[in-house]
């Protein structure tokens, strides 16, 4: 009987925690990391919800490494925090039209959690910046889908209920958030830009919640 109470005392204060929604992203000259800013911000708005950021590092095709930590800002991401994430938003610069390197390479690396079945039936989100306005924003956001939509995730994108889709003159698409950050990637994230990244990263963390 006291091993009964302990069991349920134990699940309560388990309940009490807020349930981690990871934003993992890669980011150069600051755009995208801006954005997971704002994608958090809007995570920490809902409340039993917390906003965990992650990163990845380069990858380098010559002889050099990455040091082990961050210079500065979050910390690498490792397989157990997409274990224990609720729901994931995932970012990154466009290249080609396709998510960047240092990403994908990071998702390749996840076949254990594939084979196991671990993030099948989370809630996930995608979000990217271009240097051009329409320098492959779309077609990124979808990339970076496909490994989500392999590992049984549910793939959210931003419903038109969201005003500034329509009134946007810069990034922002229904597949997910977006930004115009110009070639020197120097111009300030937009109000209707800020708006839609705050927005998904509300949206994820209600729905990751609700399937919790």
């Amino acid at each position: 009987m006291l091993h009964c109470f302990y069991d349920t005392e134990v699940a309560a204060q388990a309940s009490l925690q807020p349930a981690p929604v990871l934003v993992l992203y890669y980011s150069v000259g600051g755009s995208v990391r801006r954005m997971a800013e704002l994608i958090a911000e809007g995570i920490e708005r809902v409340p039993g919800a917390a906003a965990r950021l992650r990163t990845v590092p380069r990858v380098f095709t010559n002889i050099g490494e990455e040091k082990a930590i961050p210079a500065d800002g979050p910390p690498y991401c490792e397989l157990q925090d997409l274990v224990d994430c609720a729901g994931l938003a995932l970012g990154s610069p466009t290249r080609f039209g396709n998510m960047a390197a240092p990403l994908k390479h990071f998702l390749d690396g996840t076949a254990l959690l594939w084979n196991r079945g671990a993030l099948a039936g989370k809630p996930a989100c995608v979000f990217t910046s271009t240097a051009s306005l329409h320098g492959g924003q779309e077609t990124t956001l979808v990339s970076m889908m496909l490994p989500l939509l392999h590992h049984g995730m549910l793939v959210l994108g931003l419903p038109y209920t969201q005003a500034e889709l329509n009134a946007t003159r810069a990034g922002g698409t229904p597949y997910g958030a977006s930004h115009f950050a110009g070639l020197g990637d120097d111009l300030p994230v937009s109000g209707d830009e800020r708006t839609l990244c705050i927005a998904q990263g509300r949206r994820l963390a209600e729905i990751a919640l609700k399937l919790a």
